[in-house]
């Protein structure tokens, strides 16, 4: 693996917007509520301190992140409910911490706001950002070994291919691979923007030309939409009647997974069509919204970057 350690960062604030921050924590339903609530993304925690505000001393809030700086803000902004539990661990894991707490159900409902956040994007040093140069990292969680150098400086023409097409939907794919495999080694965002310029025609686009390669190595980088859609199979089956999932998204790839997933367990059978008898449990969710949920104009005006963001809701049945 290419080490890409991050040397001489300087502790920064954190910078973080909460989108959809009424919608999403109202959709839980938690006021005065004595249930089980999971902030699965807890980021800077601007819905998990909603949700631990509003909930009751009974009630119990649990958050996940992956990210050091987000575990450090969230303690620090948490630190007065105790009846918050901070983990610092990945969603995917959600169901063995769980165990591990002694909860069986989630009662209350599951909260997930995908994607990098704020601080990460604005934080050079971490390289999610192709306006500054940095190493190429893209790393939620800095302990994994897995960086985005490894993947350019490492992976096969057709594997490179594939997540620019697949993952960032980039038309362009196969030129830039090309170009990626005969301008190696590249170890920073600037040198790979570079290669994505020159390897590009210029077309007239309010998308800066590296925006999507930049989203593909970030997805694979950290497993996020097969680890999206494989904890919102699972945390279906954990939640009790009446919990609530609410899901937060930025681009179509995690909004088609939310609203595939959401949609399969409202129908009344998920077996193949060949099965003669139905043998899943049925029906288990109840859609909320069958169209998402949209920032609002005034929301849009203080932060540019809600424009993209989709709320999906669903209810346990």
């Amino acid at each position: 693996m290419i080490e890409t350690k991050i040397k001489n960062m300087e502790e920064k604030k954190y910078t973080h917007y909460s989108v959809l921050l009424n919608e999403a924590v109202d959709a839980l339903k938690p006021d005065g509520s004595s249930e089980v609530f999971i902030d699965a993304t807890m980021g800077g925690a601007g819905h998990s301190e909603l949700i631990a505000k509003r909930i009751s001393k009974n009630g119990r809030l649990i958050c996940f992140d992956v990210d050091a700086d987000a575990i450090k803000e969230g303690r620090k902004k948490l630190s007065a409910y105790k009846n918050v539990t901070v983990i610092h661990d990945s969603y995917a894991n959600l169901k063995y911490h769980l165990e591990k707490l002694g909860i069986e159900k989630i009662t209350g409902g599951i909260l997930f706001d995908l994607g990098a956040s704020m601080h990460q994007f604005q934080t050079a040093e971490r390289g999610f950002s192709f306006m500054k140069d940095a190493p190429l990292d893209m790393r939620f969680d800095m302990n994994a070994e897995l960086a985005a150098a490894d993947i350019i400086n490492n992976y096969r023409e057709d594997e490179l291919v594939k997540i620019f097409s697949e993952y960032g939907e980039e038309r362009f794919s196969k030129r830039i691979a090309r170009a990626v495999i005969a301008n190696r080694p590249i170890y920073t965002t600037l040198q790979l923007v570079d290669v994505i310029k020159k390897s590009t025609p210029k077309i007239n686009s309010k998308i800066h030309c590296a925006t999507r390669v930049f989203q593909a190595l970030r997805i694979e980088v950290n497993k996020e939409l097969l680890n999206f859609e494989n904890t919102l199979n699972e945390v279906v089956t954990l939640l009790h009647v009446g919990a609530i999932i609410s899901v937060i998204s930025f681009h179509s790839l995690e909004d088609r997974i939310a609203k595939q997933v959401l949609k399969s367990f409202s129908n009344s059978c998920r077996c193949p069509r060949s099965m003669p008898v139905c043998e899943c449990e049925g029906k288990m969710l109840e859609l909320v919204n069958k169209k998402p949920i949209e920032a609002s104009a005034s929301e849009i005006a203080e932060n540019p970057a809600s424009r993209s963001a989709k709320l999906r809701i669903a209810r346990r049945i």
